[in-house]
């Protein structure tokens, strides 16, 4: 949870929340086929659910100032890896702090698959 004090009150943010919006973010951008779980948790969750959960292969950790961000994603066949990577990291970064405010210090995007 990432909280910090605003003159207004305190605001909390779960890791949950930006994981979710990461997701929604990631799998819009084009040549994104997909996620990958990228924690033994996930996978785990991901054998017993068969519901496509939008945080899936995400890891986000940090505080208030600055976060990091995993990605783990399947690209479509053809596609140029490298701008793929490019979008989804300018993407991730425009689409926290417009929501939230906070910095993503560094996304770091694993390509684990590609789907035909």
């Amino acid at each position: 949870m990432i909280a910090y004090e605003t003159r207004i009150g305190k605001v909390h943010i779960s890791y949950e929340y930006l994981s979710k919006l990461i997701g929604h973010a990631v799998t819009s951008c084009y040549g994104v086929a997909g996620m990958v779980a990228g924690t033994s948790k996930q996978k785990l969750f991901s054998l017993i659910s068969k519901k496509e959960q939008l945080d899936k292969g995400i890891v986000v950790k940090g505080n208030a100032d600055a976060i990091t961000v995993d990605l783990h994603i399947i690209v479509t066949y053809g596609m140029n890896i490298n701008a793929i990577a490019q979008s989804i990291v300018h993407k991730v970064k425009y689409v926290v702090y417009d929501a939230t405010g906070i910095d993503v210090k560094k996304v770091t995007v694993k390509v684990d698959g590609i789907k035909e």
